[in-house]
């Protein structure tokens, strides 16, 4: 898609009119001392998706995501990832330095009254299991599905800072609190026709993980796993609430400071990428604005085959994953576009709309 309109594309071009170096950033004013950071990225390159090397490494005893048949590289959520291969992104645009927060999204529901999917009537979401054992060597799985529980109370335990990203929300809560930046923004006059704030297309999300890497690495700092400490917060040595364990199955050999959430942003500058984004591994699932399709992301939008998405994707792993699970190319489908989960959050974009195939 071309950009046409001037304002536009000045509004987008700030990218480029800084000769230091430095990333171009804004602030967006939610109201009451709150604000979202934008960082710009310009357009540019890079390789989507994985190599057969990396599918081996991430089932491997090192990442320790779960192979299929017991062969390393042949694991069903890896198939998902494709073939590494280069794509453009063509249009700039702006993107959350972090992951919106609990602060941030608390304004969009005091604005608008808005009630998300798992405070509905008939509404759950997906929530840690206080109850849950390890029975031997195998641990059952420690999630359960909890109506009651919300993004105000997702069942960790503890009280939620507005620091923390947001999670218990569902792709179209995301949706909506895109839309209503959209309008406030654009009634202040701070928006340009042309503009909307939107989840990222799979393929900016991806490009914007990246940050910077045209090669295909398995992180956004490159290959070597053990180069991520200080970096991200998934699955380490960290010991769960009033338990003497930390999480199953594999994990990284150091404490990343929380079981749980982490505050975004918490790592400062060693856990932001090129492009200067913090969290992009880790913390949270990102929701995007893609639909699934099994056999790889895309370079243009794929909103279902109908132009209605169906199962959303989300990228980036989560506190709880194993590494091998949180690397830029992996990407799973969720089940519905109401469906949401304590490990599951979104990061905002600013750019020009997207339609199905552009």
């Amino acid at each position: 898609m071309v950009t046409k309109n001037i304002v536009i594309l000045i509004f987008l071009l700030g990218i480029y009119t800084q000769g230091s170096g430095q990333r171009a950033v804004k602030k967006i004013d939610l109201g009451n001392g709150v604000s979202i950071e934008m960082v710009a990225v310009a357009p540019g390159k890079f390789m989507m998706g994985s190599t057969l090397k990396e599918k081996i490494w991430a089932t491997g005893w090192e990442g320790g995501a779960e192979p299929g048949a017991g062969l390393p590289g042949t694991g069903v959520r890896e198939s998902y990832e494709g073939e590494a291969k280069l794509v453009h992104v063509k249009e700039a645009f702006w993107i959350g330095r972090t992951e919106v927060t609990v602060g941030e999204f608390r304004r969009f529901v005091e604005e608008t009254g808005y009630i998300t999917d798992a405070e509905r009537p008939g509404g759950e979401t997906q929530v840690f299991d206080a109850n849950w054992k390890t029975k031997g060597t195998w641990p059952p799985y420690p999630w359960v599905s909890m109506k009651g529980k919300s993004w105000r109370d997702p069942n960790f335990g503890f009280l939620l800072r507005d620091s923390y990203p947001v999670v218990c929300v569902s792709y179209n809560d995301d949706k909506a609190f895109c839309e209503w930046l959209t309008k406030k923004e654009r009634a202040a006059g701070r928006l340009p026709e042309g503009l909307v704030y939107r989840l990222p297309t799979e393929a900016e999300w991806e490009y914007a993980c990246r940050g910077g890497q045209e090669g295909s690495t398995y992180f956004w700092w490159g290959n070597d796993l053990s180069e991520g400490e200080g970096r991200l917060n998934i699955s380490g040595m960290d010991i769960l609430p009033g338990r003497n364990k930390a999480w199953p199955y594999n994990k990284v050999p150091w404490s990343d400071g929380f079981a749980f959430v982490s505050p975004v942003d918490f790592y400062g500058e060693k856990g932001r990428n090129g492009f200067g984004l913090a969290d992009m591994l880790g913390n949270v699932w990102e929701f995007v604005l893609d639909d699934f399709d099994p056999s790889g992301g895309h370079e243009k939008a794929y909103l279902g085959k109908d132009g209605k998405v169906v199962h959303n994707v989300c990228k980036g792993g989560n506190y709880y994953d194993v590494p091998g699970n949180a690397r830029c190319a992996v990407r799973l489908g969720i089940k519905s576009t109401s469906y949401s989960d304590s490990r599951d959050g979104f990061r905002i974009c600013l750019g020009v709309p997207v339609v199905n195939g552009q």
